[in-house]
């Protein structure tokens, strides 16, 4: 089934596209939510009609975007979170506590905007806020327990010496005791 999308879903496209879904989501979900229109020729033509005349609002839509970009570009981030005996975080830092970390910079934005993957353990991550479909800002952060301790390094275990083999005079005399032992 093609559709065109009427707003932004997440995981699925941007407002304006033309699409190809399957014939249940879009008749279940995305057309009776508001989501999207089917894309008829008719309602093809009045999209490319409507976004020549929006093609400059467009363009300011995706400045704006690019400034408020800007604003996090080098921004680093240190969450606290409540950690077992290990590095096993309590529950798991997402889009609302990246949100609220960069709240507490001064920099708002909405948590739909953050995309992560479930942080389980401490350690340094790597968050992507998306202002526009063309401009994205990866926002690094570091995750450490309550005491504001950082994951222990990981410590490679000293390598063991090698073993020399035993020289030959060494295995005869070894072979000798074996047949006198019998």
């Amino acid at each position: 089934m093609k559709i065109i999308l009427k707003k932004d879903v997440h995981g699925l496209g941007y407002k304006d596209e033309v699409l190809t879904v399957k014939d249940g989501y879009g008749r279940n979900y995305l057309l009776p939510q508001g989501l999207a229109v089917l894309a008829t020729e008719k309602a093809i033509k009045q999209l490319n009609e409507e976004l020549k005349q929006r093609a400059h609002k467009i363009a300011k839509i995706k400045a704006d975007a690019e400034a408020e970009a800007k604003k996090y570009e080098g921004v680093t981030l240190t969450i606290k979170a409540r950690v077992s005996e290990g590095r096993n975080i309590y529950g798991s830092v997402g889009p609302k506590e990246i949100a609220a970390a960069l709240a507490e910079k001064g920099l708002e934005i909405d948590s739909k905007l953050i995309s992560i993957k479930g942080v389980k353990t401490l350690g340094d991550y790597e968050a992507v806020a998306h202002f526009h479909r063309e401009v994205s800002v990866a926002i690094p952060f570091e995750v450490v327990n309550e005491d504001g301790e950082k994951a222990p390094k990981k410590v490679e275990a000293p390598k063991p010496a090698p073993v020399e083999a035993p020289a030959e005079e060494e295995l005869d005399a070894e072979e000798a005791e074996e047949e006198v032992a019998e």
